[in-house]
């Protein structure tokens, strides 16, 4: 696959991933949740203060064939994150849905 083709795909899922949230929280604005380009350091969504809030999560985004890295997307997520958020890996294969990864503390505490 060619590197603008696996761009695309990638920047595909952040913006599915964004309108979910902004669907989900329809008193976010579209300022609140931001994708960020590709190749810059940090979450690949950028959530304003109030964003962090109701959503308080830092997203890693990931839409590869091959999901055999998810620990080190992990480490990916849970690298510079603000206090209070939680890592995240969105991650999708080919003709699947997204799926999300946290760790099984947080998955305990969300079912609580």
């Amino acid at each position: 696959m060619k590197q603008r083709s696996i761009k695309i795909k990638g920047k595909r899922l952040q913006n599915f991933v964004r309108e979910k949230i902004l669907k989900n929280f329809p008193h976010l604005k579209k300022k609140d949740v931001v994708c960020v380009e590709n190749g810059i350091q940090g979450p690949d969504i950028i959530l304003s203060k109030v964003g962090m809030k109701l959503c308080p999560f830092q997203f890693e985004i990931k839409n590869q064939e091959k999901l055999k890295g998810i620990y080190q997307w992990y480490r990916q997520a849970n690298k510079n994150i603000p206090k209070g958020l939680t890592p995240v890996v969105v991650c999708k294969r080919n003709a699947q849905d997204p799926l999300v990864i946290i760790d099984f503390k947080t998955f305990l505490e969300l079912i609580k």
